[in-house]
């Protein structure tokens, strides 16, 4: 399988690009800076480049089957600026499958179910700005036609893979509290060959 991995020099998205060579994909990364990406790998294909560029966005979707996207919000728009480009980009190319890392934030609130939890009384957050950020995504996603699925981990520490967590359809796990970088990574780069959760966020945590 080819795939195009965004988000490949952050915590999350380097486990993927690992996990995916491991298993003998193809892999394709758009990055700004080559000289992060630590990984020398004959299946690996790096392309520099910049997610709001929407030539450097339709030269990496370029033979590509599935789409990860691992980028975080760094306090920019980064996050909601790109997607547009990357969906316009997968419909012209006629690529189904994205899967992107999203925050807990984004998932339905148990105590107001008409909310999002960082909308409710449910989240400990102060600061909503990367939360809605998310939030401009999934209503992106959801409007597309696109296959997506949205991994909506908690508490991210580092951490070494347990392997054995939990995942709920649009809400977070009951006192889910954190989920390691790796098993996140793990999780999402699974969605890959998984169509349990086409169309919808998954929160996950211990």
């Amino acid at each position: 399988m080819n795939i195009l991995i965004l988000g490949a020099t952050g915590r999350v998205g380097g486990q993927i690009v690992t996990y995916a060579l491991h298993d003998g994909h193809h892999v394709t990364v758009l990055v700004r800076t080559p000289e992060k990406i630590q990984i020398n790998h004959e299946k690996l294909t790096i392309i520099q480049g910049n997610v709001l560029n929407k030539d450097d966005i339709a030269r990496a979707t370029h033979g590509i089957d599935v789409v990860i996207s691992a980028l975080n919000t760094d306090g920019t728009t980064t996050l909601s600026e790109s997607m547009p480009l990357i969906i316009e980009a997968m419909q012209n190319k006629g690529i189904q499958r994205i899967i992107t890392i999203g925050t807990a934030g984004i998932l339905q609130s148990r105590t107001a179910p008409n909310l999002l939890r960082y909308q409710s009384s449910e989240s400990r957050r102060k600061l909503v700005r990367a939360a809605e950020e998310h939030h401009k995504v999934y209503d992106m996603l959801k409007q597309s036609t696109l296959e997506w699925t949205i991994v909506c981990p908690t508490y991210l520490p580092d951490g070494e893979r347990v392997g054995k967590y939990r995942v709920e359809r649009n809400f977070l796990p009951e006192d889910g509290v954190e989920i390691s970088v790796s098993d996140t990574a793990e999780f999402t780069y699974s969605q890959i060959k998984n169509s349990d959760f086409i169309k919808s966020r998954v929160g996950i945590a211990y």
